[in-house]
């Protein structure tokens, strides 16, 4: 069985961030996506389900929630963007669709999650969307108290995505 490597998950993101460049957050996701010649669709699908990546007659798609708010829509972008980039043989024998990232459950046994195929993907969307050194930018030297629900929810504003993601990256979840 194929095992998580997160590690190289995040190589993945630095490197494409590296690429485009990127210098500021919050990231353009969905420019970075266009830009590799991804179709970028949203549509309205069941709550579950959070987006979607496959391939069809050789075009690569992403689909996303559209009831989804905008920063979950963009996380779920981030995360099909990383099977696309990490998981191409699983895509392009199925559609490959997440329901529901495991971060955005409150229940936290989910939050620990085992497919090693969400694990990396979650990690390259979480380094994708909060660079470590634009989120160590951010922070500064005074650091930042993970209880301090005003400061993560600013940071969060600030890189265009959920609380529960930047808290899941601040907390070393996907650090």
């Amino acid at each position: 069985m194929r095992q998580a490597d997160p590690t190289t998950a995040r190589a993945a993101a630095l490197k494409i961030l590296a690429d485009f460049p990127v210098r500021a957050v919050p990231v353009p996701v969905e420019r970075i996506i266009k830009a590799r010649n991804i179709v970028l669709q949203y549509a309205p699908l069941a709550e579950e389900l959070s987006g979607m990546a496959y391939i069809k007659d050789g075009v690569a798609i992403i689909g996303v929630n559209a009831l989804h708010h905008p920063n979950r829509q963009r996380f779920s972008a981030a995360h099909e963007l990383a099977h696309h980039v990490l998981h191409v043989p699983e895509i392009s024998a199925a559609v490959h669709v997440d329901k529901g990232f495991r971060v955005l459950h409150r229940d936290e046994l989910a939050a620990q999650g085992t497919d090693p195929l969400e694990i990396d993907a979650n990690a390259f969307a979480s380094e994708l969307l909060m660079p470590r050194q634009f989120l160590l930018e951010a922070v500064g030297d005074a650091g930042l108290d993970l209880d301090d629900d005003a400061a993560i929810e600013s940071l969060a504003k600030k890189f265009k995505v959920s609380v529960s993601a930047m808290r899941n990256r601040l907390s070393g979840g996907w650090f």
